[in-house]
């Protein structure tokens, strides 16, 4: 676990070293599953119509409920590894 931890920290630091900006399906699975992995399920009511961006973002983090943290954290480090080899 302790493990898991250290390595969902230093992809969090890695992803921000990317030198190109992942595509908006990439960067939505990033954030969703990254506050799936911190804060759990989803909280607080969907934002409304005019807020495309927070709606699109609270979308992709719900799609994941129930999600437990740990597999949440495992899938975050595997897209940033994939990113890795494909955006520097």
């Amino acid at each position: 676990m302790a493990d898991l931890k250290a390595d969902f920290a230093k992809a969090q630091t890695e992803v921000k070293t990317l030198t190109k900006r992942p595509g908006n399906d990439d960067m939505l699975f990033l954030y969703a599953h990254y506050k799936q992995a911190a804060d759990g399920d989803v909280k607080g009511s969907r934002p409304g119509m005019l807020d495309m961006v927070g709606r699109a973002k609270y979308d992709a983090w719900a799609k994941l409920k129930g999600v437990k943290a740990d597999d949440a954290m495992k899938k975050y480090i595997d897209k940033v590894a994939a990113l890795l080899k494909t955006h520097k």
